[in-house]
């Protein structure tokens, strides 16, 4: 089974957010993101929830603002470079994350539903996988 970790910083969103990929097959964990307490990865250090995630489904606006989002992101895709991320905005997409390179992510910008949670989560590992090979 894939091990999703969601990273949101609205625990009402998340819930639905989860919901939709159990419905879907996936294990999940969920996280409520640096605004609301420690988080590891801001101080350059693993963090243990996505160390055993297969894929990250992130919040744009988990860390509170863009600069801190773009920070929180680079981070991440610095110290677990291994697992794919999808990153969600419910707005436009920002102007600064990577489709490829080490901070790669796939962007879901819109509405969020449980079908395009997991679209974008296919296609966040598809890509993982053939940057491996």
């Amino acid at each position: 089974m894939t091990h999703v970790l969601v990273v949101h910083h609205d625990p009402d969103m998340a819930d639905q957010e989860s919901d939709w990929l159990r419905a879907a097959g996936y294990v999940v964990e969920q996280c409520a993101g640096p605004q609301y307490g420690a988080c590891p990865v801001l101080r350059g250090e693993a963090c243990s929830a996505a160390a055993h995630a297969d894929v990250m489904v992130y919040d744009v606006w988990a860390s509170g603002d863009a600069e801190g989002a773009r920070t929180l992101i680079e981070n991440i895709r610095d110290i677990h470079p291994e697992t794919p991320v999808v990153l969600t905005s419910p707005g436009l997409s920002l102007s600064w994350e990577e489709a490829s390179g080490q901070h790669a992510v796939t962007m879901l910008t819109g509405q969020p539903t449980g079908a395009r949670l997991h679209a974008a989560i296919q296609d966040a590992l598809a890509n993982s996988l053939a940057t491996v090979r």
